[in-house]
Parts: C-alpha cells; sequence; structure tokens
C-alpha cells in the first residue's frame, strides 16, 4: 500500500505578516495531483491543518476544498488533530465526512478504533491519535501520570491490544501529534513541555509497521518506522535549511517500508544573513538572495540610520532585523546576552531567584512549584485558545 504522509499544514498563518494563504493553496494543489500521479492508495495527515482553534474562514475554505479534491479522487484520507487545533470544532461532521472517504480522529477516546483499508496483501489499520494534552486526557486513559510520555503510552497500549484481535497479516500505521527524542525542532513549533519534559522515545511506537508524525517542521526520520514528514512551508527563519518534503511511505505485504521524499513548491527562498550593514549592502556574494525574505542580523557596534530602508533597496522582501552589536567580550551586556540563550523558562525562573539570593539557587521543591506554575500557564492558554 502506498501513504502519502503529510503534516503541519497550519492553514491560515502568516510569514512575519506575510499571508500565506496562495502557497498553501499552492502547497494543497501539489498535494492533490501527487496522489494522483504517484497512484497513492492513502493520505494521513498527522495534525495541526489549521494555525489556531478559531482559523479564519479563507483558510477553512482552502481546507474545504482539499477535502472535496480528495474524495473525488477516490483516495481515503486520515487525518488527526493537533496541538494548534481545536479538537472538537475539526471533529464536527467526522462521521458523515467519513462515508467520503476522508476520516477525521480528534477524540482521544477512539484512538484504538482503526480505519481499516485493503490492498491486494490484505488489511491496513489505520490508528488516528490527536495531540493529547496531559493533563486533559489523562483520566481518559487512566494513566498513572501526568506527562506525555505516560499518556501516548496508554494509547498505544490500546492500539496494540486491538490488533492484537486482528489477522496476523494486518499492517498497521499510527498517526501521531508529538515531540518524539531524537526529532529535531524548529523556532515555529509551540511549547508543548509538560513537567520539564516534551519529548517521549520513540519506542512507545514499538509494534506497529510506520508512525507518521506531526509538530515538529524538519522532514526527518526518528527511526527507519518513525518518521516526520514536516510543515510543506517554512513558518520561521530557523527553517531557513531545511527541504520541505513529505513522505512517500510503501508498506509490503509483510510490513517492509520503502520511504522517499517528495518535494513540496516553494513560494520563495528563505535566507539568514549577518554582519554590518554597508557590508550586507555592498557584498557581491549576497546578489542571489536579493529575491529571497530575509532575516538580517546586523552587527554593527552603533545602531546605523534607517536600516530596514536601507536593507530593502537592495533586499525588497526583508522581513525580520536583529540586532547584535559587536561588543568585547567583558562588556555586560554580551555576557548578559550569552546567559540567557538557549536557556528555556524554567533555567532562567532559577537563575532569577540565585540571582536575588545572592547566589543560593531553589531547592527541589522550590523547582516543581516553578515548574508547575508554567505548565499551569501553558495548559491554561491552551485551553483558552480552544475555547475562544
Amino acid at each position: 500500500m502506498r501513504i502519502l504522509h503529510t503534516s503541519d499544514w497550519h492553514l491560515g498563518r502568516s510569514f512575519h505578516r506575510v499571508s500565506l494563504l496562495e502557497a498553501q493553496g499552492a502547497y494543497l494543489d501539489h498535494l492533490v495531483a501527487t496522489v494522483r500521479e504517484r497512484e497513492v492508495d492513502a493520505v494521513v495527515v498527522a495534525g495541526d491543518v489549521y494555525d489556531r482553534a478559531v482559523p479564519p474562514l479563507p483558510a477553512v475554505e482552502l481546507f474545504d476544498r482539499a477535502l472535496h479534491r480528495l474524495a473525488a479522487a477516490g483516495v481515503p484520507t486520515v487525518m488527526i488533530s493537533g496541538n494548534h487545533d481545536s479538537a472538537r470544532r475539526l471533529g464536527v461532521g467526522a462521521g458523515l465526512i467519513g462515508r467520503a472517504g476522508i476520516h477525521l480522529r480528534t477524540d482521544p477516546a477512539e484512538c484504538a478504533t482503526p480505519v481499516v483499508l485493503h490492498d491486494d496483501h490484505g488489511d491496513v489499520a489505520f490508528y488516528g491519535l490527536p495531540y493529547l494534552e496531559p493533563a486533559l486526557v489523562k483520566d481518559v486513559f487512566k494513566a498513572d501520570r501526568v506527562g506525555h510520555e505516560a499518556v501516548l503510552t496508554a494509547a498505544m497500549d490500546r492500539v496494540r491490544a486491538d490488533l492484537a484481535t486482528r489477522p496476523e497479516s494486518t499492517r498497521s500505521v499510527v498517526l501521531a501529534h508529538a515531540f518524539v527524542a531524537g526529532g529535531e525542532p524548529s523556532d515555529s513549533e509551540r511549547d508543548i513541555t509538560i513537567g520539564g519534559v516534551a519529548a517521549v522515545p520513540a519506542g512507545v511506537f514499538e509494534g506497529v509497521d510506520y508512525t507518521a508524525l506531526g509538530h515538529l517542521h524538519g522532514c526527518q526520520a526518528v527511526t527507519e518506522r518513525v518518521r516526520y514528514s514536516g510543515s510543506p512551508l517554512a513558518y520561521s527563519f530557523s527553517e531557513a535549511a531545511h527541504r520541505k518534503t513529505m513522505w512517500l511511505i510503501d508498506i509490503g505485504a509483510s510490513g517492509t517500508i520503502t520511504a522517499e521524499r517528495v518535494d513540496c513548491p516553494v513560494p520563495r527562498p528563505l535566507v539568514r544573513l549577518r554582519g554590518r550593514l554597508d557590508t550586507l549592502l555592498e557584498d557581491p556574494a549576497s546578489t542571489p538572495h536579493e529575491e529571497a525574505w530575509v532575516e538580517a542580523t546586523l552587527t554593527d557596534p552603533v545602531r546605523p540610520d534607517e536600516p530596514m530602508a536601507r536593507l530593502l533597496q537592495r533586499f525588497p522582501h526583508t522581513l525580520s532585523l536583529v540586532f547584535e552589536p559587536e561588543r568585547a567580550p567583558e562588556d555586560p551586556l554580551t555576557s548578559y546576552a550569552q546567559r540567557l540563550r538557549g536557556r528555556d523558562d524554567q533555567q532562567i525562573a532559577e537563575d532569577f531567584v540565585a540571582h536575588v539570593r545572592g547566589g543560593n539557587g531553589a531547592d527541589d521543591r522550590e523547582r516543581t512549584v516553578l515548574r508547575g506554575a508554567f505548565d499551569h500557564v501553558r495548559v491554561d492558554d491552551g485551553a483558552r485558545e480552544v475555547n475562544r
């Protein structure tokens, strides 16, 4: 069976205030064309269909057109909700839509109820695990603790139990939206850390033939059988080096996996430029980047006059301007920036506690309180977004 694995469409998202709706439409055209040209048997979409819980109407219309075209092509599609989606909104009408071959899996309680498709070698069971917010689904799965690994393990235990009741020749595909250890993140994914831990081990998905992941925006293989398709478009400059693709997966009669990357259309290349303003404006090596979306990091010791206006004269698609002045190593501003670089909220808060106490850092109890506060704020913000 040939499967096209995609995820993280983020319909309705902009890139530094530039609308990507046209580019997202071009991607969906490409997806449908690939389905037809490569004789795809099933499409799987591993979450984050939309960029937010209440998407703008043009994004909903784009989604609606894509579903109609996939249904008209007669190719079954299985999709799950991600952490950016409102599971309830995305799942409205799932039963009716399923009759057209579009199978929405947004209810965690139904994760062990597969979509079963058939090929010349028998059945392939597709299990959809929508994004599982630990604090909200712990009781559904009777997990022994709150955490991503605990709820995903409980969900996969249900999947394996159902799979064990099926003919031995049944092959299996799991769709999941999670941060799996070994995956390489970018700046454009929303933080899903709980209890100081975001990643789950790939071994959670043991026992299935293929796991189609969503959440991380770079296309990558965690293992041969556990892969991220990545987002079809770049949503931050940290993705400037990404090759945006989908996975074309062939599952053999015995569950063997063959994988091929299928490139996505690129609306405009991304580039990160760094240096003093005059150098960036005069360097002939930057000529190939004049039509790219540009993030410029200026290192001038003193902020130059009208830097954005001057950059736009040569790089008309400059979208981001960052200032990192060259400073002596002993400069206090330099040392402060270095202390913050690469540190998460928890670490910064603990550093602050140590600072105000004259070097005496937080103890284990206080670190637990801080971590709980950050988890509460993140989960509360997510719930408000879903219920908006």
